[in-house]
């Protein structure tokens, strides 16, 4: 698919409005995680910042910073949000010579618009408004594809993992970063009291979403370990996993490689 049809795509998803964020759509999204993202919009980044006492941006730095700088890339960031994964991959990586931001959120990806004019990257990014379990793009068409603290809210995140796989090029890299569960007990008790009782209810405060940040919580608690997840991406097809834990294990970055020809 060439990036004049994505861009297509991506004028196509942005033509109403709503006052809280200049793009957003009033139309109802029809996948229950959808309209849950696009309620929150307004407090969702400022929300990242403050949970995470501002550790957001150091992981997506080392996201951004596993790229292999060697060669030009085309990236592909799943579950792209507000696009601050894909505003730092293009800042720290002048390499990338292409991304594409996917999100089933129409209203994210108003706002993520903006973001990217203002950081002075539209021609290097176009978006796409489609669920990361079946994006509809060509198969094995990027060198890398990322996504940040989203596979876990896919409904399917053994199919998500399949299709990351069909979509890269053989030989090309995922990056996945997801919250994780401490090892350390001491460290997990504190992270676990933390998350169920004061991420809601800060998340109430500022987003009037209570349900959406007791959402964020349980989603951690049920997903998959360390060492499952490695397994499921093995399964995929995945070679070469490595595991790289990060703020005493409160987050992961998976990196897996398709393997080549």
């Amino acid at each position: 698919m060439r990036r004049s049809i994505w861009r297509m795509q991506c004028r196509r998803n942005s033509e109403s409005k709503k006052k809280s964020v200049p793009g957003m759509s009033s139309n109802v999204n029809s996948n229950a995680i959808g309209q849950m993202f696009d309620h929150i919009v307004p407090a969702y980044d400022i929300l990242n910042h403050l949970l995470s006492f501002g550790r957001d941006f150091y992981w997506r730095r080392r996201l951004s910073d596993a790229i292999d700088k060697d060669k030009k890339v085309r990236v592909l960031d799943l579950a792209t949000g507000t696009g601050d994964v894909l505003i730092s991959l293009l800042k720290r990586n002048s390499n990338v010579t292409e991304a594409v931001g996917l999100d089933i959120s129409e209203n994210m990806l108003a706002l993520c618009r903006r973001k990217i004019a203002r950081h002075k990257l539209t021609e290097r990014a176009s978006l796409i408004c489609a669920d990361a379990v079946d994006s509809g793009l060509k198969s094995e068409i990027f060198d890398i594809v990322t996504i940040g603290f989203g596979i876990r809210n896919t409904p399917d995140v053994s199919a998500t993992l399949k299709e990351i796989y069909r979509l890269l090029k053989p030989g090309g890299t995922t990056l996945i970063l997801e919250f994780s569960m401490p090892a350390n007990k001491t460290i997990r008790k504190f992270y676990l009291l933390y998350m169920r009782y004061y991420v809601p209810l800060l998340g109430k405060i500022i987003s009037n979403d209570w349900n959406a940040y007791k959402y964020l919580n349980t989603s951690i608690e049920k997903f998959y370990s360390r060492e499952d997840f490695c397994s499921l991406m093995r399964e995929t097809g995945f070679i070469n996993i490595e595991v790289t834990e990060l703020t005493f294990c409160i987050a992961c970055i998976y990196k897996g490689t398709r393997p080549g020809n």
